[in-house]
């Protein structure tokens, strides 16, 4: 998320628990609450350029996927889906299948067809951002969700209505603070990147390094883009793994990576666990399973239920209600302390 203004964040921090693990309320319920009191201290009064969206049913929302190869993107999809009839929407679906350019074209398509509201998440910050000004300037608002754009040429509160995501630096840190107390602050460690280009995988790999740097016991030896995808990640760590066989950590930037990396593990004759210890961020149900095996180390979760967010958000805009220009999903942390009471959140 990168160069958003931290004011627009809720004032509030979250607690922390005896065991060093943060304590957050429930995705939906935090966010929508930070949608209700209007982020008073930091919110971004809408730009009066921005475009207004009609209070009306059914609305036609174009929501423009980024790819549909792993739990993750298919759980987001169907949070829209089973939110699209509650919401009066009348939902515009395509897949940019991994490719960026394929993504602005779908996004094209849906603004030469006048939808009332475009909502996605941009596979990249930097080539999604002007298809931000080309909604902006045909009068359709947009919603960025999971993943931001570049603010030095599409700003919310002025380009764009709102980003609904996660605080990706933060995962990072949380991960790194696991990995640093786990270890005891020896480790060396391979990191497998998401998308080059992301604003996940931006923040996440900042917000683990910035931990790292600070721990002179803890070595990042290899860091390689698995581009967010299981196999990748398998092909990748192997041959990683062959580089640097004195390895003893893998951080992953999402659990797909991380499963892939682990598969790579067993095949080389290490024990995912016990010789090499690996953490990562989603909380998909695979990840969830991988921490009961005693396989993964943790997973900090990224929620993907952005449907009914999004549908209260669009609603309030349209109401003409102040919406903050960061959205924020808290999200949980699973360990091997408390994943079997929330495999109900896997997905």
């Amino acid at each position: 998320m990168a160069s958003l203004n931290p004011q627009s964040q809720p004032t509030s921090s979250p607690a922390r628990s005896a065991a060093g693990s943060r304590t957050w309320v429930r995705p939906l319920a935090a966010s929508l609450l930070t949608v209700a009191l209007g982020c008073a201290a930091g919110a971004a009064a809408a730009d009066d350029s921005l475009p207004k969206l009609a209070n009306k049913t059914p609305l036609r929302v174009g929501f423009a996927q980024t790819e549909s190869n792993n739990p993750w993107r298919l759980a987001e999809t169907k949070s829209f889906k089973d939110v699209a009839a509650k919401c009066g929407w009348h939902l515009v679906l395509t897949d940019a299948n991994g490719s960026n350019s394929k993504q602005v074209s779908d996004i094209q398509n849906m603004i030469a067809q006048h939808v009332d509201l475009l909502v996605f998440p941009p596979r990249e910050e930097k080539p999604l951002a002007p298809i931000v000004l080309q909604a902006k300037k045909a009068g359709i608002p947009v919603i960025l969700v999971d993943r931001d754009v570049d603010q030095s040429v599409a700003k919310a509160g002025r380009d764009y209505i709102t980003f609904i995501g996660s605080d990706f630096i933060d995962q990072g840190h949380r991960a790194a603070d696991w990995l640093v107390k786990t270890t005891g602050g020896k480790a060396k460690i391979i990191e497998l990147e998401g998308t080059t280009g992301a604003s996940a995988a931006n923040d996440r790999k900042k917000g683990f390094d910035d931990v790292i740097a600070k721990n002179p016991g803890m070595q990042i030896i290899a860091s390689q883009s698995g581009d967010f995808a299981r196999d990748t990640g398998r092909k990748v760590m192997e041959t990683l793994l062959q580089a640097h066989p004195d390895v003893t950590a893998v951080y992953a930037h999402n659990d797909e990576m991380a499963l892939g990396a682990i598969a790579a593990i067993k095949a080389a004759g290490k024990q995912p666990g016990k010789d090499i210890v690996v953490v990562t961020i989603d909380g998909t149900k695979g990840g969830m399973d991988a921490i009961a095996a005693g396989e993964l180390g943790a997973s900090v979760q990224s929620s993907p239920f952005f449907g009914a967010l999004a549908c209260d958000v669009a609603q309030r805009y349209a109401k003409g209600e102040t919406i903050p220009t960061w959205v924020k999903v808290s999200d949980r942390f699973y360990d091997k302390s408390n994943v079997q009471a929330n495999m109900q959140y896997g997905y």
